[in-house]
């Protein structure tokens, strides 16, 4: 029904994490509402199928990441807010930061970490994409936890970023390899 109502309209929807304290400490029922974090992200419904089983299968761009100001009261099966853009307006202009990313830094990182999990990239693309096309999608399609991906979500800035991701890439590859060449699982 969200998507639906979202379809029929503007098309943005805003995505959000649930508060990861919460998930650990308590059981969610329907008459206890599930906290969420203060910071998500609004995108644009850019394709959708339709598929068998009645469920929509969509593609999201985003536009800009906002911060919760206060939820609003509804009977749709569907939590409304309302949200402040302000902090977040450079999201909608390019980023400045985009010349002051250490590319070669992160290339190398992200090689090491592909090769460390014999996984494969298209160089050719990865050359040719802006530094930030390059960060924001590595930090969407990142395989990080919730906790790590709300990082990514609220570093300042693109150089912030790029950092945080780097810094994401060698924790975990420091913590596969114990010294001895085994990984650790």
């Amino acid at each position: 029904m969200m998507c639906n109502d979202v379809l029929g309209q503007d098309r943005l929807i805003g995505i959000i994490q649930p508060s990861d304290s919460q998930l650990k400490t308590e059981t969610i029922t329907d008459d206890k509402l599930l906290k969420i974090r203060d910071i998500g992200c609004v995108g644009r419904i850019t394709s959708f199928t339709e598929m068998e089983d009645e469920r929509l299968m969509i593609s999201l761009s985003g536009v800009s990441r906002f911060v919760i100001s206060h939820e609003e009261f509804s009977e749709l099966p569907y939590r409304l807010f309302n949200v402040n853009f302000k902090p977040f307006v450079k999201d909608l202009k390019p980023d400045p930061y985009e010349d002051e990313i250490d590319r070669t830094h992160l290339l190398d990182v992200l090689k090491e970490y592909l090769e460390s999990h014999d996984l494969s990239a298209d160089w050719e693309s990865i050359d040719r994409a802006s530094n930030e096309l390059l960060v924001n999608t590595l930090s969407t399609i990142s395989p990080y936890g919730p906790e790590e991906k709300q990082a990514l979500l609220e570093a300042p800035d693109l150089k912030a970023r790029s950092e945080v991701l780097i810094a994401l890439a060698e924790m975990e590859m420091a913590a596969r390899d114990d010294g001895s060449g085994t990984s650790l699982q």
